[in-house]
């Protein structure tokens, strides 16, 4: 997968996982990363699929409709590629926070709901549950950050609410911010979860 590594100042930080949305590339979330935590190494993806020339992480029937056969293939794809990272940049697999937004909080969610050691958190702006009727694995204490907008057009806010609600069932520690900015990633929201992160873990 196209990426960025950066190698962070203070090594038993988590490193950021970061997931662009639709049509963004592997620099999107960059100033978003280090705004989380300025201390991090990151380590930034791009989407291996393309719609209509604009990179995503999967396929999409329509709006808000996943290709599900192919999302569940591409969360395998990712997840086998979070293990090859980690070993060539020597990163601690246990110790790596997903950043996402729209299509890529999306996938992160679905890595969630795949695996219980994919990530040892999350922060998720304005996702979709990735899969309904699945049975998630044990998420026992994973603290995860949902961003959402109450009036966010794409993203219905009782997706968000539905979301979790999952994986609150599953045992992660949720937290749930609002915005009204709708599908719009903005500054508040970025600081909310800067305040999160500071919460849970060392940066």
């Amino acid at each position: 997968m196209k990426h960025i590594f950066k190698q962070g100042s203070h090594t038993s930080a988590p490193t950021l996982v970061l997931f662009h949305g639709t049509g963004g590339t592997e620099e999107d979330l960059l100033s978003i990363g280090d705004m989380i935590s300025p201390t991090s190494s990151i380590l930034s993806l791009r989407g291996n699929v393309l719609e209509n020339g604009m990179p995503r992480f999967f396929r999409r029937l329509a709006e808000g409709v996943f290709d599900l056969e192919d999302l569940v293939v591409r969360t395998k794809e990712v997840y086998a590629f979070l293990d090859k990272a980690a070993e060539k940049y020597s990163i601690d697999r246990q110790n790596m926070v997903a950043v996402g937004y729209s299509n890529g909080a999306n996938i992160a969610g679905s890595l969630l709901f795949h695996y219980e050691d994919a990530f040892k958190g999350a922060i998720l702006h304005h996702p979709m549950v990735p899969l309904r009727d699945k049975e998630l694995p044990d998420l026992t204490g994973i603290p995860v950050f949902i961003g959402a907008g109450r009036n966010d057009p794409i993203c219905p806010a009782k997706e968000s609410e539905d979301l979790v609600a999952l994986l609150t069932g599953a045992g992660a520690v949720m937290h749930l911010h609002w915005e009204n900015y709708g599908h719009q990633l903005s500054r508040t929201e970025i600081e909310a979860a800067t305040e999160w992160f500071g919460k849970h873990f060392e940066s």
